[in-house]
């Protein structure tokens, strides 16, 4: 077993992982890497909740702006600068903080998931994309009813994929994806508190990421030639007011839709966070536990 450590920082969206990971990276040394399938986007900073500038002085973050919005970026890409990113931080004598509510990247980087070789079919993928979301993730529940479990209903990219790689490789996605864990000592601390505290802050965080400027960031992005129906845009924040800017709908309405979706979304993150991992030191914020986590991390980088 290796000594370099890493600590993870896990749970649903607007838990407050960011502020902790900030905290506890200034005191004990590290450096953050952003376990965010949407703040690789150069552009997209206010919906993704992407560091400030002032943070980013604080403290080195790592996996953020890497790509525009139109270019791709796969689930193996971001592993492998993930792990190199991770050597590095070891190489400076720091200690890299895993921070982020993705849960596919977040488990490529501590179970060394397995990614399938199957390249993109742009030809599949245009067919299966005129087909609606529900009838393409009923097709995946009957082909790989595991990785249907694994994938939100909603998210007709990844149902898109998983299927594109059955066809392809004649077998399920889910039994492409093996496991091999890198060497880390890994510390997992989760985040959680009662489901009706983390609905009030999710409405708070969208009222205040309309306040800073939502709207415009995704009027932007539109003005400079990103479709609303590009990967990047498909996060939450973008697809919904996208769809308001396109005419499609009311101001109020794409917001109301925008807090209920993130709602959704926090459902189908504690299918990737369960509350029963052994693995994960669950603190609930509803109570003071900062002090407690601080003094389990401290132990964790105290070597025996």
């Amino acid at each position: 077993m290796t000594d370099k450590p890493l600590v993870a920082i896990l749970g649903p969206t607007a838990i407050g992982k960011s502020a902790l990971g900030l905290q506890l990276a200034q005191e004990f040394r590290g450096e953050i890497v952003s376990a965010d399938s949407r703040q690789v986007y150069r552009g997209m900073d206010i919906g993704t909740a992407k560091p400030t500038a002032a943070e980013q002085q604080l403290v080195p973050h790592h996996l953020i702006d890497l790509v525009d919005p139109d270019e791709p970026f796969t689930l193996a890409e971001y592993q492998h600068l993930a792990y190199a990113t991770i050597a590095h931080i070891h190489a400076r004598g720091n200690v890299p903080f895993l921070v982020g509510g993705t849960g596919l990247y977040v488990r490529a980087v501590l179970e060394g998931l397995s990614i399938p070789r199957v390249a993109p079919n742009p030809e599949r993928r245009a067919e299966l994309e005129r087909e609606d979301a529900p009838i393409l993730y009923a097709r995946l529940q009957r082909s790989d009813p595991l990785a249907a479990s694994k994938i939100e209903p909603r998210n007709k990219r990844r149902i898109i994929r998983a299927l594109e790689v059955c066809e392809a490789a004649g077998k399920p996605i889910s039994a492409l994806q093996t496991l091999n864990a890198p060497n880390y000592r890994v510390l997992r601390i989760g985040l959680t508190m009662p489901r009706d505290q983390i609905y009030e802050r999710i409405d708070a965080r969208v009222d205040q990421m309309i306040a800073d400027g939502l709207i415009e960031e995704v009027r932007a992005l539109l003005a400079h030639g990103y479709s609303a129906d590009l990967p990047a845009m498909s996060g939450l924040g973008y697809r919904q007011i996208a769809t308001y800017l396109n005419g499609k709908c009311a101001r109020d309405e794409a917001i109301r839709v925008l807090k209920r979706d993130t709602r959704r979304f926090v459902h189908h993150q504690y299918s990737w966070f369960r509350l029963d991992d052994p693995r994960i030191q669950w603190y609930n914020l509803a109570e003071p536990c900062d002090i407690e986590i601080h003094a389990l991390v401290a132990r964790f980088l105290t070597p025996p």
